[in-house]
C-alpha cells in the first residue's frame, strides 16, 4: 500500500508556523517572503507552491491566530447576556488584538502591493481570504446571534436589525481599543452601550435605572 508523502504537509506547517509567529510579533508588515523563508527553513519555491500569493499566507496566519468567539452564558436576562458578550469582546480585544488587526486588514481590502510578493499580479479575492472574512464575521456575530435568537429576546426586542445592533453594541468597545487610552473602562462602556441599545428598543427603564452607577464603575 502506497502512503502519502508527509513532506509537503510538514513544509506547509513550518511555513504557517513561521508566518503566525512573525504576524504575532510584528503585524502584517513583518510577514515578508524573506522573513518567512528564513524562519521556516523552507525553500522559496516551496512557499509559492503552498501559498500562491501574499494574501493567502497572511489570511492563513490570521485564521490560525484568531481565537473562538466569546459566547455569552445561556441563562440570564437579555441585558445580562449582552453585557457578558461585550465583556467577552473587551477581554478578547485586550488580550488578543489579532482579531482587530485581521478586521482592519480585511477592511483595507486585504491587499498588498504587488512588489511585496515576487510572483504575478494581485488577483481576485482568494478562497483563503474569503474564509478569513467569514471567520471574522462569524466571530463578531456569533455572541449576539446567540442572544437575539433566544425566545426572551424575540419577545422583548422584536425584530432586530442584526448588523445595526452589532454596530451599536460593539462599536464603543472597538473605539476604546483604537483610542489607545490606558484608562479606558471597557466594562462601564459595555454597560452603557447595552443600556443605550435597549433604550432604542423601548427598554428605557433599564437605561434610566443603571446609567448612573455604570458610568462610574
Amino acid at each position: 500500500m502506497t502512503t502519502a508523502d508527509p513532506r509537503p504537509a510538514r513544509s506547509k506547517a513550518r511555513l504557517l508556523e513561521a508566518a503566525t509567529a512573525l504576524l504575532r510579533a510584528g503585524g502584517p508588515s513583518a510577514v515578508t517572503v524573506d522573513a518567512v523563508v528564513r524562519a521556516s527553513s523552507v525553500a522559496r519555491a516551496t512557499l509559492y507552491r503552498h501559498f500562491p500569493s501574499g494574501n493567502d499566507l497572511l489570511a492563513a496566519a490570521f485564521h490560525a491566530l484568531i481565537p473562538p468567539a466569546p459566547l455569552p452564558p445561556e441563562g440570564g436576562t437579555v441585558r445580562d447576556r449582552l453585557i457578558a458578550a461585550l465583556d467577552g469582546f473587551a477581554d478578547l480585544i485586550a488580550e488578543a488584538p489579532i482579531s482587530l488587526a485581521a478586521t482592519s486588514w480585511l477592511a483595507l481590502g486585504g491587499g498588498l502591493d504587488a512588489s511585496w510578493w515576487s510572483k504575478g499580479e494581485r488577483s481576485a479575492e482568494s478562497d483563503a481570504v474569503r474564509t478569513l472574512r467569514e471567520r471574522v464575521a462569524e466571530q463578531y456575530a456569533a455572541p449576539f446571534e446567540a442572544v437575539f435568537d433566544s425566545p426572551d429576546a424575540a419577545e422583548t426586542l422584536g425584530d432586530v436589525d442584526r448588523i445595526q445592533a452589532v454596530a451599536l453594541l460593539l462599536g464603543p468597545i472597538v473605539l476604546g481599543k483604537l483610542s489607545t487610552l490606558t484608562d479606558f473602562d471597557y466594562r462601564a462602556t459595555a454597560r452603557l452601550a447595552v443600556d443605550g441599545f435597549l433604550a432604542t428598543r423601548g427598554q428605557g427603564g433599564a437605561f434610566s435605572a443603571t446609567n448612573t452607577g455604570s458610568a462610574g464603575a
